[in-house]
C-alpha cells in the first residue's frame, strides 16, 4: 500500500497540473470560464441523530458537482488514499490554514466541506468552500424538515456551491502571471539602476538525454534582454559582470486524454565575476501540459525560468 500511494501522489499532482494548465490556456485564448479542480471532504455530523449523514451528504454533493462542466472533481477514493499516506483524513475539520497543504497534495484549487445538524424539527446543511491558494472561504446553507430527503438537500447545496465557484472563482485561486506581467514587474523594480552584463549557462536534460536548445536558458536570457540587461556569451566581446549557471531537468508526468504533462526542475546560481561572491542560489519546480510531450517539457522549463527570473533579476543590481 505504501508503494501504491507513493506513486499515486505525484500522479494526482500532475493530474491537477493538467487541469490547471488546460484552464489557463482556455481562459487566455477565449471567453470560456476557468475550469477548477475541486475536492469534497466529509461533512461533520456530531449529533447522534445525524451521525451517519456526513459522509453520505459529501458523496451526494460530490456527485452533483461532478455534473458541472466547469469543475473537475478529485475522485474521493483517490483523495482518501493520498491523504491517508499523509495521515490525514476526509474530515470536515479542514481549515483555511490546512487548505494549502491539502491543495498541494491533491492538485485541488478549491476544497468543499461543512456540517450537518438537526435544530428542532429542521435538518440543516452548511458548507464551506475554501480556496487552497488564497484561503478565501464562502459559506452556504440549505435546510428542510427533519425527514427531508438528503438527496434533494444535497443537490440544492451543490448548486449553491457551484454558483459560488463560478461567480467568485477569481478570489478562490491565485492570479497567474503572464510572461509580460513578469517583465513589467521586474522593470519596475530595477528602474533607474545600472544593469550588469550577464551570461547564462543552464545545461538541460529530458529523459536523461542532453537537449541541444535548452528552454530554461533561452527563457531566462529573453527576460534579461527584455528588462534591459546586456546578455553575453563565449563569442561576445564584452565580459560578463554576472554569471548565471545551473542545471535543468524535465520528465514526462502522465497523460489525460490527448494531453501530456511534464514536470521540470531548475537549479541556478548567480555569481559576481569580479569578486567571485555568490549573489543568489535558487531553484524552481514547475509543470506544463500540451498535446506534444516535448513541447510540454519545454513549457514547464520556461515557466520555471520565468518564476526564477522574477526573484533573481532584481538581486543582480543590489
Amino acid at each position: 500500500m505504501k508503494m501504491k500511494n507513493s506513486i499515486l501522489l505525484p500522479l494526482l499532482l500532475v493530474a491537477g497540473a493538467i487541469v490547471r494548465a488546460t484552464a489557463q490556456d482556455v481562459s487566455s485564448n477565449s471567453s470560456s470560464p476557468q475550469i477548477l479542480t475541486v475536492a469534497v471532504f466529509d461533512f461533520t455530523s456530531q449529533d447522534e441523530s445525524v451521525r451517519d449523514l456526513g459522509g453520505k451528504i459529501a458523496a451526494l454533493v460530490n456527485a452533483n458537482l461532478s455534473a458541472e462542466p466547469n469543475l473537475n472533481i478529485v475522485e474521493r477514493a483517490e483523495l482518501d488514499k493520498v491523504l491517508g499516506e499523509q495521515e490525514m483524513t476526509l474530515s470536515g475539520t479542514v481549515t483555511p490554514d490546512s487548505a494549502a497543504k491539502i491543495g498541494q497534495l491533491t492538485g485541488a484549487k478549491v476544497l468543499v466541506t461543512g456540517r450537518v445538524f438537526q435544530a428542532g424539527d429542521e435538518l440543516i446543511l452548511v458548507s464551506k468552500t475554501i480556496g487552497t491558494e488564497t484561503s478565501r472561504v464562502y459559506g452556504e446553507m440549505v435546510k428542510g424538515a427533519s425527514d427531508a430527503s438528503i438527496s434533494d438537500l444535497s443537490e440544492q447545496l451543490a448548486k449553491k456551491i457551484a454558483a459560488d465557484i463560478a461567480e467568485k472563482g477569481d478570489t478562490l485561486v491565485a492570479r497567474v502571471d503572464t510572461h509580460e506581467d513578469r517583465v513589467a514587474e521586474i522593470k519596475k523594480e530595477i528602474a533607474g539602476k545600472k544593469l550588469p552584463a550577464v551570461s547564462v549557462k543552464i545545461t538541460e536534460q529530458h529523459f536523461g538525454q542532453p537537449v541541444i536548445d535548452p528552454a530554461a536558458q533561452t527563457e531566462l536570457s529573453l527576460i534579461l534582454q527584455q528588462c534591459g540587461y546586456t546578455v553575453v556569451d563565449d563569442l561576445s566581446t564584452n565580459r560578463a559582470d554576472v554569471e548565471i549557471t545551473g542545471e535543468a531537468f524535465s520528465e514526462f508526468g502522465m497523460s489525460k486524454g490527448n494531453l501530456k504533462s511534464c514536470r521540470a526542475r531548475i537549479e541556478i546560481k548567480a555569481r559576481d565575476v569580479a569578486s567571485g561572491n555568490i549573489i543568489s542560489v535558487d531553484r524552481q519546480t514547475s509543470l506544463a501540459v500540451d498535446i506534444a510531450e516535448h513541447i510540454a517539457a519545454k513549457t514547464a522549463l520556461e515557466n520555471g525560468a520565468g518564476e526564477l527570473a522574477e526573484r533573481l533579476l532584481p538581486k543582480l543590481v543590489q
